[in-house]
């Protein structure tokens, strides 16, 4: 199986990669994350993905655009619905890259997030299978975590502190405050 893989930071590729390696699928990653503010922020992600990217050998695919006026314009009037939209966002992107590209299956890093919402993660990979006609792969991830984050820091990757976009990473920071 040829597997498009969404990768929105190279901590949270770690994991997945080696389960569908170790099975023997071909991984291609993919870069799309218009949702992760500030703009340092985002390239401090994208920097780090690439260089483990080359580290581990994993042919990429960048769709090195910052849209985030898009992304809030969206998500501004009704903030506690942002994740339905960002996960559909990304998920979309990736289908329709993986169809074009002749991919078996299309999935993401988003699934190995302790913090994401699984569920509507896998209601929205697979309404976007329907849409494009390339199924979704869906594993819980969650298990590798820790085997995430050790390696990332063995690796010295840099380590994001919430998951993107500017309300996470408000409500980070508040929360460490209180």
């Amino acid at each position: 199986m040829k597997i498009l893989l969404h990768i929105c930071c190279a901590n949270c590729a770690i994991y997945p990669l080696e389960v569908l390696r170790k099975r023997g699928e071909g991984v291609v990653g993919f870069f799309f994350n218009p949702n992760v503010h500030p703009y340092q922020e985002y390239q401090k992600r994208l920097e780090s993905l690439r260089r483990y990217a080359e580290e581990a050998g994993l042919e990429m695919i960048y769709r090195n655009e910052y849209p985030l006026e898009d992304f809030l314009k969206h998500v501004s009037q009704d903030p506690e619905r942002r994740c339905s939209y960002c996960y559909s966002l990304r998920l979309e992107a990736t289908a329709r890259v993986a169809r074009e590209r002749g991919f078996d299956q299309f999935s993401t890093t988003l699934l190995q997030s302790t913090h994401q919402n699984h569920s509507l993660i896998h209601e929205t990979g697979d309404r976007m299978a329907r849409e494009f006609g390339v199924p979704f792969y869906y594993e819980d991830f969650r298990s590798g975590w820790r085997r995430g984050v050790e390696v990332s820091k063995k690796m010295g990757l840099y380590r994001q502190q919430y998951c993107g976009c500017i309300y996470s990473e408000k409500e980070r920071y508040l929360k460490s405050k209180k």
